[in-house]
């Protein structure tokens, strides 16, 4: 499952959380984004318990996204102890991402 995430509950439900995070910083509007937004409801299944997946949208939360200086979607950040360990901007395959995500763990 991928939680909706937003400017109010961005620190508890990514910094504060007892199991590292991945995060799809995305818009509505944004082609690639919509084409990585299944491989992360795909990775999210898979790696259930282990990891959490959010998504933020960067239209609707741009304090977030000026937070982390977002400049382009999709990006995708990879959070352990409430810091960011490792940093994905673009629309990229499962293959990329599982072993970053392997790492968190």
């Amino acid at each position: 499952m991928v939680i909706t995430v937003t400017d109010q509950n961005f620190e508890t439900e990514v910094l504060k959380s007892d199991v590292p995070v991945m995060i799809d910083l995305w818009a509505p509007w944004c082609g690639p984004c919509r084409m990585v937004a299944p491989v992360v409801d795909k990775l999210a299944e898979k790696y259930d318990g282990k990891v959490k997946f959010c998504r933020l949208d960067v239209d609707e939360n741009q304090q977030t996204a000026a937070r982390y200086r977002i400049m382009s979607i999709p990006t995708l950040m990879f959070f352990k102890n409430g810091q960011v360990v490792d940093t994905v901007i673009g629309a990229v395959p499962e293959r990329v991402l599982q072993p970053k995500i392997d790492a968190l763990l």
